[in-house]
């Protein structure tokens, strides 16, 4: 576990343990529970199937290699609810070069609702 104050900056890095320099990291999901076992009904969304960063302290941070990703945000905690928060991260891996792959595609913006 790791201990932070709210709204402190929470760093993170991501590495692909791997031998081939021709893959890359990309975040796809990260998404926060106030529970290890539920990550679908009480969330609070840094970042959800690819689409665009959805918390405004999110930022990422330069890592002269592909296989290692860094980003930080603040912390938080759930309103009257444990002062804990579980974190889960999902990643995917691409090889390097691939533009049509899903990690240089960038985020994905959510599609508009149409008004009926």
């Amino acid at each position: 576990p790791y201990y932070v104050d709210i709204s402190q900056n929470l760093f993170l890095e991501a590495y692909l343990n791997s031998a081939d320099p021709n893959l890359v990291l990309f975040l796809e999901t990260c998404v926060a529970s106030p529970t290890p076992q539920n990550f679908t009904t009480v969330t609070y969304d840094i970042l959800r199937d690819g689409q665009c960063v959805r918390d405004s302290t999110y930022r990422t941070y330069y890592s002269p290699y592909k296989h290692i990703l860094r980003f930080q945000f603040n912390a938080f905690q759930f309103v009257r609810s444990s002062p804990v928060v579980y974190l889960q991260c999902e990643f995917v891996v691409c090889r390097a070069y691939d533009y049509s792959s899903r990690c240089y595609q960038g985020c994905l913006a959510r599609p508009k609702s149409q008004a009926s």
